[in-house]
């Protein structure tokens, strides 16, 4: 993963700390899907095997789209390992080193990230509304958008994402991060133009292209 996006994520992400609505709430993770607490201890006690911290990786990612729904067991189990790491951030970052699902749900959730944190940003609104003037619904993200554009706009693209992960539908939750990002890019000129402190959004959202576009050909 490049640099340039994970910097711009904080150490604790928004999305795997807040709550969410009850409707989110009811869904749950897939039968089958856990934390080998074996494999946590020896993650924390730094004496796992290449093999099994791959495995226990792979876990991880299965259950990130569930984060809102996991038992108090999971919920402390996964907080033992973002603590061990040091933070979202560098969970993530962690996530990056095992190609596949693992890497692939790493570089969405920084792209869930970053939209989160445009969301709160007045010109980066102002300059998704101003673009949606003249092309209401950009190209992969139709039947995804609703007429009007507002601070919860983009992070409703990023729920979306986040949600077709956990459903299994890994190709189309690429499919919304990718279109969502390019709009993104597009759109930065104009918002880095109304807010200078919004900073190098478009060179980040171009990493973010690249980064996802790597990590889908590997799964």
């Amino acid at each position: 993963m490049r640099e340039k996006p994970l910097s711009k994520i904080g150490k604790e992400l928004t999305r795997l700390r807040h709550e969410v609505s009850h409707a989110t709430a009811r869904r749950s993770a897939p039968e089958g899907f856990g934390l080998d607490r074996a494999l946590v201890s020896g993650l924390v006690s730094d004496s796992l095997s290449p093999q099994d911290e791959a495995t226990l990786a792979k876990q991880v990612a299965q259950l990130l789209p569930f984060h809102w729904a996991q038992s108090n067991t999971l919920a402390v189990t996964m907080t033992e390992i973002v603590d061990h790491l040091g933070g979202h951030r560098e969970l993530m970052a962690w996530l990056d080193r095992f190609p596949g699902l693992p890497r692939l749900t790493a570089r969405l959730y920084v792209l869930l990230g970053l939209l989160d944190q445009y969301s709160e940003e007045h010109a980066v609104v102002r300059a998704f509304r101003e673009y949606r003037e003249h092309t209401p619904y950009p190209p992969g993200l139709r039947g995804y958008l609703v007429p009007q554009t507002d601070d919860s706009t983009l992070a409703g693209l990023a729920f979306r994402i986040e949600e077709l992960l956990g459903d299994g539908e890994v190709t189309e939750s690429v499919d919304l991060a990718l279109a969502t990002a390019t709009c993104v890019e597009q759109i930065a000129p104009r918002a880095e133009e109304l807010d200078a402190t919004v900073g190098d959004m478009g060179a980040v959202m171009e990493h973010m292209v690249k980064d996802l576009r790597e990590a889908d050909s590997a799964v």
